[in-house]
């Protein structure tokens, strides 16, 4: 089964089910294709939003599964490497970012959650990503 999204010459949009495109035509040429609504025989096929997969993508047009370890590490290495660490100052570091008293960067660190809503009703844009802790005496 297919369904098309069909308009009639007075503007009414309805859909239609039919077994094939060719049925649609050849009951479209019969005058069997009728609007619901005024009973209008001259009607057209409009662009539909909906896109309807009629067969299985091979394989190799499928994309990679996603490794989530990876791309966590990756995530925290991108945010150490263009961040200035700034510790638990991070929440005075950001308000004067925020207010031009400092120079606007990127910067990572630690905050209260008492920190944390004043930095939400201050309009403060920040972003929590956990970071893993890496302390050498405690390594594996």
């Amino acid at each position: 089964m297919i369904a098309f999204d069909l308009e009639c010459s007075r503007g009414h949009l309805f859909e239609g089910w039919f077994n094939s495109l060719q049925s649609f035509e050849e009951q479209h040429l019969e005058n069997l294709v009728r609007c619901p609504y005024c009973d209008d025989a001259d009607v057209r096929k409009i662009l539909s939003p909906v896109a309807v997969r009629t067969s299985q993508p091979k394989e190799a047009n499928r994309p990679a599964a996603i490794n989530y370890q990876e791309l966590a590490k990756e995530v925290v290495e991108y945010v150490k490497n263009n961040s200035e660490d700034v510790g638990s100052r991070f929440a005075a570091e950001a308000l004067k970012i925020h207010y031009g008293a400092a120079e606007k960067r990127s910067i990572r660190g630690s905050a209260t959650a008492e920190e944390e809503k004043t930095l939400k009703e201050e309009g403060v844009a920040f972003l929590k990503v956990p970071m893993p802790v890496s302390d050498p005496e405690k390594s594996n």
